[in-house]
C-alpha cells in the first residue's frame, strides 16, 4: 500500500511544472476567503439556513417567483461587489505562464474572471447576466434591480414575462455546451488540480474520474474529505489562499 496523497506544495508545483496540460476545478471553498459562505459547512453552510428544493428549484421560479426572487435578490446583492482573492489570482498567475490551460468552475460569482482567468468553464452558469424566461431577453447584473415589480417579482421589458437568472437550477440540466468542454478539458488533462470543492455533487463530481482514467493525476486543495483523497497525488487540506500562494512560491 501506499503511503496517501503528499501534502506538500512543493510536489504540487512539480507536478504543474511537468503536466503537458493542468486544468483546474474549483467549488464553493474558492471564494470563501472573498466573504462568501459555502453551501455544506455544518452550521454555516447557505443551505443550513433554506431549503434549496423550495427557493432555489425551478419549479419554484415556476410557481412562486415572489418567493424565489426573495432568496436570490439578495444574494445578488451580496455577490455583486465581491472581490476575488489571492487564490482566484493564483490560478489567473498560473494561466498567464502557460501553466494552466482552463479553469472549470462550480461557482456563479465571476470572481475567476474578475482574477483574470481568461478560459473560465462555468458549469452552473453565472450572476453576469439574467434572462426572461419568455423571450430570452438578457439583462445585466446591474440592471436586474430595476426590474423588480411591487411584489419582488423581476419582469421583463420587453415582454412583460417573468426574468431568472443565468444559473442553474436545482431541478435543471447543466448547460450542455459547458459540461462537454468540461468533459473534454479533464479526460485530456495529465493534472486535475480540484479547488475548494468537495466533489460531491454530480456530475461535476465524476471529472476527477475522468482525468484518472486516461492516466492523470488528481491534486487536491480542499478542506473536508472528498471521495478522491486515496486516488490524490497531493492534498492540501489548509487555507485555500496560503496553499496556493505557497505553489506559486515553490514555483519561483
Amino acid at each position: 500500500m501506499g503511503s496517501g496523497p503528499s501534502s506538500d506544495p512543493e510536489r504540487l508545483a512539480e507536478l504543474i511544472l511537468s503536466a503537458r496540460s493542468a486544468v483546474a476545478l474549483t467549488g464553493a471553498g474558492i471564494s470563501v476567503p472573498s466573504g462568501i459562505p459555502d453551501f455544506r459547512t455544518p452550521g454555516e453552510g447557505l443551505w443550513e439556513k433554506v431549503d434549496p428544493f423550495e427557493v432555489a428549484h425551478i419549479d419554484a421560479f415556476r410557481s412562486d417567483p415572489a418567493r424565489f426572487w426573495s432568496f436570490y435578490r439578495p444574494r445578488f446583492a451580496m455577490l455583486g461587489p465581491k472581490e476575488p482573492n489571492p487564490a482566484h489570482r493564483a490560478l489567473a498567475e498560473l494561466e498567464r505562464r502557460g501553466l494552466l490551460e482552463a479553469v472549470i468552475t462550480q461557482n456563479i460569482d465571476r470572481l475567476h474572471r474578475r482574477a483574470g482567468s481568461r478560459r473560465v468553464i462555468e458549469v452552473h452558469g453565472s450572476i453576469e447576466t439574467s434572462s426572461c424566461y419568455e423571450c430570452a431577453a438578457s439583462y445585466r447584473l446591474e440592471e436586474v434591480d430595476e426590474l423588480f415589480d411591487e411584489e419582488g417579482v423581476a419582469i421583463c421589458r420587453e415582454c412583460g414575462g417573468h426574468v431568472r437568472p443565468d444559473v442553474v437550477l436545482f431541478g435543471e440540466l447543466l448547460p450542455e455546451r459547458a459540461l462537454a468542454e468540461a468533459e473534454e478539458l479533464c479526460a485530456n488533462a495529465d493534472l486535475l488540480l480540484c479547488v475548494g470543492s468537495s466533489l460531491e455533487v454530480h456530475p461535476v463530481a465524476a471529472l476527477p474520474a475522468a482525468t484518472l482514467a486516461r492516466g492523470g493525476r488528481v491534486a487536491l486543495v480542499t478542506k473536508g474529505p472528498t471521495p478522491y483523497d486515496s486516488d490524490a497525488a497531493v492534498k492540501l487540506s489548509g487555507d485555500v489562499v496560503e496553499e496556493l500562494e505557497g505553489v506559486l512560491a515553490a514555483l519561483g
